[in-house]
């Protein structure tokens, strides 16, 4: 059972850094606020990588034109989800956004099909519970600003980015050295943490160094929130060592109401019932495709 135990202390710690991360969003902006996760995580993200590389004396990894398409591809889908969903975090509130960003895995499944994966009627049936939840909570209410609604777009934006991230990772991974997947794993995210933060680095120091200069003043929630991330990936990656990854990812959904309950202390926001309902269909429709 030390899976489950790793993967609820998982949710927590995503939420965490999530948290941190927004509060970057002002000063730093979206771009800035992404380059976070992924340069001071990076640091963890190695240390991590030599223990599992100490644990696994065996592995062979095979480098190859097919890891490094499919290694850059979902470093750059990683960039452009994380940017949305901070952005849709201050415009449709930190659980929305959160909420939305659980249609990665139901995406995910539907392009996994154009690769030649097979789904059950029990991940279809979970696809379209998640369609009509998410439909509900990207519903504006009567009355909502633009904000509102452009927040639910680039929700839904990050969770179809984060779909062609998983996809991508896990091609990577197969490519990588299929026959130790924790070993493949993380080193693939060092690669494109590494990617990332180069590429980051560059932009915002071409175009927006005052928000790279926010970055580095804020060094202590910067280093918080890259911790928090790492500790996050490391668990998600143990529990995903142990067991079959549909369940893991299925109990991963307990960081939606974690979500929402920081939403509410940490942020002062309130679901409504519409929202409340709709989380709760996405919520099931994506443990209904893990599972299926």
């Amino acid at each position: 059972m030390l899976w489950i135990i790793l993967t609820a202390a998982a949710a927590p710690l995503q939420v965490a850094r999530n948290a941190l991360q927004r509060g970057l969003v002002g000063d730093a902006g979206p771009w800035g606020a992404t380059l976070v996760r992924f340069l001071f995580g990076l640091p963890f993200a190695l240390i991590i990588f030599a223990v599992v590389a100490l644990a696994t004396p065996d592995a062979d990894p095979r480098f190859s034109w097919r890891f490094a398409a499919a290694v850059s591809a979902g470093a750059a889908g990683q960039v452009a989800a994380t940017a949305a969903l901070l952005v849709a975090m201050r415009r449709s509130g930190f659980a929305v956004a959160t909420f939305m960003q659980q249609s990665s895995l139901p995406l995910a499944a539907l392009m996994g099909v154009l690769v030649g994966d097979h789904l059950s009627a029990h991940a279809w049936i979970g696809v379209a519970a998640t369609t009509a939840g998410l439909a509900v909570l990207s519903w504006p209410k009567a009355g909502a600003d633009k904000g509102a609604a452009q927040g639910a777009l680039f929700g839904l934006a990050s969770g179809l980015a984060f779909g062609v991230t998983l996809n991508a990772y896990r091609q990577a991974g197969v490519a990588l050295d299929p026959a130790h997947p924790l070993f493949a794993a993380t080193a693939s995210v060092c690669v494109a943490q590494t990617l990332q933060s180069i590429g980051l680095l560059i932009f915002l120091g071409s175009t927006r160094p005052q928000a790279l200069r926010a970055v580095f003043a804020s060094w202590r929630q910067s280093l918080g929130a890259g911790f928090f991330g790492a500790a996050a990936s490391a668990c998600w990656f143990a529990a995903l060592a142990m067991a079959p990854a549909g369940a893991v990812r299925a109990v991963g959904v307990i960081e939606a109401p974690i979500a929402a309950a920081a939403g509410r202390r940490l942020f002062k926001e309130k679901l409504s019932v519409r929202q409340m309902l709709g989380g709760a269909a996405t919520a099931a429709g994506v443990i209904m495709t893990a599972l299926g």
